[in-house]
């Protein structure tokens, strides 16, 4: 038997909380996370489609109407998930410092999940401190703490570095999927755009694997 620490394959996905599709690809990754168990690393990394000063979306546009009409609802209707145009388009870093504290004290993934959640089946405003620390009680950290780290910007940073990293990949859109060997350079992984469908993903995790001698 393998041991826990021997992570054969890497998934890197590049992902904002502001976009619907990649909501929708996390069942798809987590599927194939609970499939592979421990021979596969799982990482979600920060990519903010919209940071400062770029404006942000009309919530009431057509464009973001039509997006969710035409692609949004019919893939959300087939992955057996709920989602609703939210009533407001935030930006997104808080809730990445939230996440990166969130992960420091092993709740990176009820963090995760409880942030999506809020946008997308709440309507909650993700650029909002008090609701960040809503989420982050709700998965077990102390809310003092998450009051702390976000007003002084601890894990900034962290959010800042992984932008930095996506820049330099070259990845413009999300989410942005990376498959590949873990102990090779995430730049050597295999690319998928998009929220594909499981059959997809797991395609990529094969050719991942590391040929047997």
């Amino acid at each position: 038997m393998k041991p826990s620490h021997d992570r054969n394959i890497r998934i890197t996905v590049w992902s904002d909380y502001v976009c619907p599709f990649c909501y929708l690809e996390e069942p798809v990754l987590n599927r194939v996370r609970a499939e592979y168990g421990q021979t596969l690393d799982l990482q979600w990394r920060a990519f903010e489609l919209r940071p400062a000063p770029t404006p942000t979306l009309d919530p009431a546009g057509d464009y973001l109407k039509t997006i969710w009409d035409q692609a949004v609802y019919p893939m959300a209707k087939r992955r057996g998930m709920t989602l609703r145009l939210p009533p407001l388009q935030p930006r997104s870093r808080r809730a990445f410092e939230l996440a990166e504290f969130a992960r420091t004290k092993d709740r990176f993934d009820d963090v995760h999940r409880g942030i999506f959640k809020a946008f997308f089946e709440d309507g909650r405003n993700l650029d909002d401190p008090d609701t960040l620390i809503e989420i982050g009680t709700a998965a077990g950290l102390n809310g003092e703490a998450v009051r702390v780290a976000l007003e002084q910007g601890l894990y900034r940073e962290r959010v800042i570095q992984d932008e930095r990293e996506a820049a330099n990949i070259g990845i413009t859109a999300v989410p942005t999927v990376m498959i590949g060997y873990a102990h090779h350079p995430v730049e050597e992984a295999e690319i998928i755009s998009g929220a594909q469908p499981y059959e997809v993903v797991k395609a990529a995790v094969d050719r991942a694997k590391p040929s047997k001698s």
